[in-house]
């Protein structure tokens, strides 16, 4: 009997190291996939001073690796380029991805941002999607962007659906007719 005390005791052991390992490595990976992840208020403006930094060039390679999924080496090009600390490299294409900007030279950056009368054309393609019961409508324009499409649904919700249809063809390549049908649907 006292033979098999120690072996009892050692297999004791080995089962709560085993649980109390489990358990920790439970609460860690349950930690980081409860919520998921929101990009922080500060990354729109990140987003506009990392874009300040980058030329012509090196910005449309940016944009070209973020659109090809190649975060990686988006993140070694904006590194090289810029000098900045890798950590610094990673969040400035993260916010670059979730917040695209514009290329605006350094003659742009003196220069006050005008009302949307003249559209620019931005380096990638935007899509707005509305829909209502069956009904789909799709706008897809390199001339749209974040900021742009949400002066037009204001436009909408608040009740000038005319100035909306008429902001959305100035910075789409769709008929008047067209814009009103998508602006129907965004009445809600």
């Amino acid at each position: 009997m006292e033979s098999l005390v120690i072996p009892a005791l050692i297999l004791v052991v080995v089962v709560l190291a085993v649980g109390l390992a489990a358990r920790s490595l439970g609460r860690r990976k349950g930690g980081r996939g409860d919520a998921p992840q929101q990009p922080s208020p500060g990354a729109a403006e990140l987003a506009r001073t990392a874009s300040a930094k980058l030329s012509e060039e090196e910005h449309r390679r940016i944009y070209a690796l973020i659109a090809q999924g190649q975060a990686m080496a988006a993140i070694k090009l904006y590194y090289e380029v810029t000098g900045d600390g890798l950590r610094a490299s990673r969040d400035a294409v993260g916010a670059l991805a979730a917040h695209p900007q514009p290329y605006r030279g350094p003659e742009a950056a003196e220069q006050p941002e005008d009302d949307d009368d003249e559209p620019q054309r931005f380096p990638y393609r935007y899509r707005a999607i509305a829909s209502k019961g069956d009904v789909t409508r799709e706008v897809s324009s390199n001339m749209l962007n974040d900021e742009i499409y949400g002066r037009i649904r204001t436009l909408a919700r608040n009740g000038d659906t005319e100035a909306a249809a008429a902001a959305l063809t100035r910075h789409s390549d769709i008929s008047m007719k067209q814009a009103r049908e998508f602006i129907e649907l965004l009445d809600d």
